[in-house]
């Protein structure tokens, strides 16, 4: 019955994360959160077979997957800002343009 209820909860979770306007390094924590809070939870009830081990396999589940998801989403090319200094000395900040990326800066 706490299987039931803990699938339920997952699968409502991920129903209501998907109505969120996420950017996408959020987007993929979220995703990598929930499949691994499952999949904490199924190796926390095979290994440990209560409760305790399960709500325990679930939580560091969805906190590797978390911080997975997070680590590898892809940087876009202007999501950098690079400092810059205009002719009359003035610094501002700016996304880098395509010398940055070249290597001629």
């Amino acid at each position: 019955m706490i299987i039931k209820k803990a699938i339920l909860a997952v699968l409502m979770t991920a129903a209501l994360a998907g109505c969120e306007t996420q950017t996408e390094g959020q987007q993929r924590a979220t995703t990598g959160a929930l499949l691994g809070g499952a999949g904490g939870a199924l190796v926390g009830q095979a290994i440990g077979g209560n409760t305790k081990s399960t709500v325990i396999g679930a939580a560091s589940g969805a906190l590797l997957g978390a911080v997975v998801g997070s680590a590898t989403t892809p940087q876009r090319r202007g999501d950098q800002l690079c400092r810059y200094q205009d002719r009359y000395g003035r610094i501002y900040t700016a996304p880098c343009d395509d010398r940055y990326y070249n290597g001629d800066y």
